[in-house]
């Protein structure tokens, strides 16, 4: 028999299919893990509910557990609270920003802050900066990037176009 701690493990190694240098665990959609009897049950928060990368995801964790040995896998889903942005890691915020995306600003997540408009807890404009060049002189292009969890953002320095994780 497997341990929890083993299973976190294994589903530390699932990539996300539309972003793919992060983990499921470190976008912070498994909410939990659950062991009954020799069946194991992962709980899933979609990043939205449209998602289409959702049953995508589900697959890929039951392929990845039935792999490593586990023969009753159950997948459940947990739609509150709803997932926000704030639950990514500081290590998936790194990876996001390493390939090219822009990470969400911290803590707007959970507030419905929108990157370039007043953030009203501090009085703070939201500013995204370029992944690329670290540069604050950005623009959004269109509120539609590559997925529906991203803007099309461009900088101003470098002139490159990049993807802004969107705050959810």
């Amino acid at each position: 028999m497997v341990d929890k701690a083993q299973i976190w493990e294994w589903l530390a190694k699932v990539p996300d299919p539309e972003i793919p240098v992060i983990s499921v665990t470190e976008l912070g959609i498994v909410r939990d893990v659950v062991l009954e009897g020799d069946a194991v049950v992962v709980t899933v928060t979609p990043t939205y509910s449209g998602c289409p990368a959702t049953s995508v995801i589900n697959f890929e964790i039951e392929r990845a557990l039935r792999e490593k040995g586990v023969a009753q896998v159950r997948m459940e889903q947990r739609l509150s609270p709803p997932w926000t942005t704030d639950w990514l890691t500081d290590a998936a915020r790194d990876k996001l920003r390493a390939y090219g995306i822009a990470p969400p600003v911290d803590g707007t997540g959970a507030t419905g802050v929108v990157a370039g408009r007043v953030n009203r807890l501090t009085g703070r404009a939201v500013v995204v900066a370029c992944p690329r060049c670290g540069s604050e002189a950005t623009q959004k292009v269109s509120q539609h990037g590559s997925t529906p969890c991203k803007a099309a953002y461009q900088c101003r320095d470098c002139l490159e176009p990049f993807d802004y994780f969107k705050c959810i």
